[in-house]
């Protein structure tokens, strides 16, 4: 039972962590999310939106394998929009999930930071 158990832990474990690509299309940063973004991932995601020292920083962030976004990742999302558009750049949001467009509406984000429905749009717009 005991081994049961710490199995049932390992799997919810892994199916809460966030992991991310990044490649560059056009001089555009694209990272690429998947998982849940929350207390214990943010970091994951703040590193990943730090791109300083790249002249006039361009970065999407496509949101379409996040399953869950808390008030972390709205904090981290606010602050790299800042960030990046001191520097002369943008943050673009790409493929929110219903469940990740809510969060991003209730909030106001949608409405600071560009969300779009692809991914192509958010590259081209």
């Amino acid at each position: 039972m005991a081994e049961r158990e710490v199995a049932e832990t390992e799997q919810a474990r892994r199916a809460g962590e966030l992991s991310i690509a990044a490649s560059v299309t056009d001089g555009i940063h694209v990272l690429t999310a998947a998982g849940e973004i929350d207390h214990e991932t943010g970091d994951i995601l703040a590193q990943a939106l730090d791109v300083s020292g790249a002249p006039r920083p361009r970065v999407v962030l496509d949101l379409e394998q996040v399953a869950f976004m808390d008030s972390t990742g709205i904090n981290i999302l606010i602050a790299a929009h800042g960030t990046l558009t001191e520097a002369s750049g943008w943050l673009r949001l790409a493929q929110p999930r219903p469940a990740v467009q809510r969060v991003l509406q209730l909030v106001g984000i949608d409405i600071i930071i560009d969300c779009h429905e692809t991914l192509s749009q958010a590259l081209t717009a």
